[in-house]
Order: structure tokens, then C-alpha cells, then sequence
């Protein structure tokens, strides 16, 4: 596997069109994504000792999070009405390879900050609704 660019990291939110586009959220500076998945544990007499867990099953979930430099772009704006309103939308992450990433994901945290004589900055979060498939 051949390392990779992080600003090619790229967080993106659906145009609301259909089918939908994607535009680039901009200003980010550092973008993260975690997988988890729940163990559902079918450990019994028969397992050895041993724990036995079971394939495929439990709740799987993908968080994203992201900061950086408001610009005041549409997609920016398309989030934080996201984020007000408590609705959910199509997002993809892309990466250096060119392999991306789409789903469905509810904007569960929006900070904006600013320091006096510095520039506006913002965090946020989301959380899946639904599969997250690799394309």
C-alpha cells in the first residue's frame, strides 16, 4: 500500500440533487473517520474456554470528524443547516488512492470559534445512518 496524501483526505456533502453530487467541504485542515462494530457474543459450554463471537452480526457504524478555516463555501452552509435542522444527508469521503466512501450521516456536532485577531474556525461531527459502502 503506498502512502497517501492527508489534504487529499477529502470530506464532501451532497448538492441535494438527484442523483446526487458531491461538493468538497472546504477549508478543512484535518479530517478523521472511525469504523466500529459492536461483538455480539455467543460464548458457550461447547466454545473451549474460549471466547466465540458471531460473524456479521451487531451494530456497525462509521463517525466522521472534521476542522478547519470557515470560508463560508455552500457546502459549509449546506451543514450547518444540516446541523440546525437535525437532518441527514448523503456525504463521501475521498482519499489520496481515489477509493471513496459514501453514506448517509446526521451532523451531530457544529463548533465555530474564533480567537481576536485570528481567523473563524470550525468542528464537526457526524455519525452514520445506514450502510457506508466503499466505491
Amino acid at each position: 500500500m503506498a502512502v497517501e496524501n492527508g489534504s487529499s483526505f477529502l470530506l464532501k456533502v451532497s448538492d441535494g440533487a438527484v442523483p446526487p453530487g458531491y461538493e468538497t467541504v472546504a477549508g478543512l485542515r484535518t479530517t478523521q473517520m472511525s469504523v466500529s462494530g459492536e461483538a455480539v457474543n455467543i460464548t458457550s459450554k461447547d466454545s473451549g474456554g474460549w471466547r466465540a463471537l458471531l460473524s456479521g452480526a451487531g451494530v456497525r457504524a462509521v463517525s466522521v470528524s472534521a476542522a478547519g478555516i470557515f470560508t463560508g463555501s455552500a457546502a459549509e452552509v449546506r451543514i450547518r443547516n444540516h446541523a440546525l435542522a437535525g437532518t441527514i444527508d448523503d456525504f463521501e469521503l475521498s482519499f489520496d488512492s481515489g477509493e471513496r466512501m459514501r453514506g448517509r450521516f446526521l451532523v451531530t456536532r457544529l463548533d465555530y470559534a474564533g480567537d481576536y485577531n485570528g481567523e473563524r474556525n470550525y468542528t464537526v461531527s457526524l455519525e452514520s445512518s445506514g450502510p457506508v459502502v466503499s466505491l
